[in-house]
């Protein structure tokens, strides 16, 4: 079970930060992607004898009732950040929207980026680091798999890759935390949704302040 969990563990790295890449997709087709390998590796593990419970696909209300709260933070945070000027003038965000904004948060978000991140890696990887490993070097495994995910992403949004990589590690471990709490995958699901769709929705918000054309916050 070592040895699984190990190779789940090095091939959710390279999924996304080498083969995904390599495959040229458009940001549709790579949410397609992202869901399809999801939902695919669940039903394998789910077939290989790794139950629901261990797969975080149980307990959905406690879950979301344990999301939502967490999920209040970064709402409420952003909801101060665009009423307030000064704080927003802190933030450096492009000056044009998105083209497919709405499929983007609509879609893509929840299911390209928090379905398919939730399900490989507070789902399955989980399910195989807690057959392999104490909890604490389990937890570590899973915020380093986090991290690391995000190399790639970090490197297209010309962001800081060792800042990028310590963030999400650490924000694994929140996930993990609410995970074990609720003890349903869709606890974490709600906050990574909360904390990704409220950003996307933050910046259109500054964007439709400053005008189209207008300069980034930061001049």
């Amino acid at each position: 079970m070592t040895r699984r969990a190990a190779v789940a563990a090095v091939a959710a790295v390279a999924w996304s930060n080498v083969v995904l890449p390599a495959l040229g997709l458009s940001s549709r087709g790579r949410a397609a992607a992202g869901t399809a390998v999801a939902l695919g590796a669940t039903g394998v593990a789910s077939a290989a004898g790794v139950s629901r419970r261990e797969l975080g696909l149980v307990d959905f209300r406690s879950g979301l009732r344990w999301g939502s709260t967490a999920a209040a933070v970064p709402v409420v945070g952003y909801a101060v950040v665009a009423a307030t000027p000064g704080l927003r003038s802190r933030l450096a965000v492009p000056a044009e929207p998105r083209s497919d904004f709405a499929e983007w948060v609509a879609v893509h978000i929840p299911f390209g980026t928090v379905l398919a991140e939730e399900l490989l890696l507070r789902g399955v990887l989980t399910a195989l680091t807690a057959r392999a490993w104490r909890p604490a070097p389990a937890a570590a495994v899973r915020a380093l798999v986090f991290g690391l995910w995000h190399v790639h992403p970090a490197r297209e949004a010309r962001d800081s890759v060792p800042a990028t990589v310590a963030f999400t590690a650490a924000s694994s471990l929140v996930f993990d935390w609410l995970r074990v709490r609720s003890g349903s995958v869709s606890a974490p699901a709600v906050l990574h949704l909360a904390v990704n769709a409220g950003g996307a929705l933050l910046v259109r918000r500054i964007q439709a302040i400053t005008g189209p054309g207008a300069p980034s916050p930061h001049g």
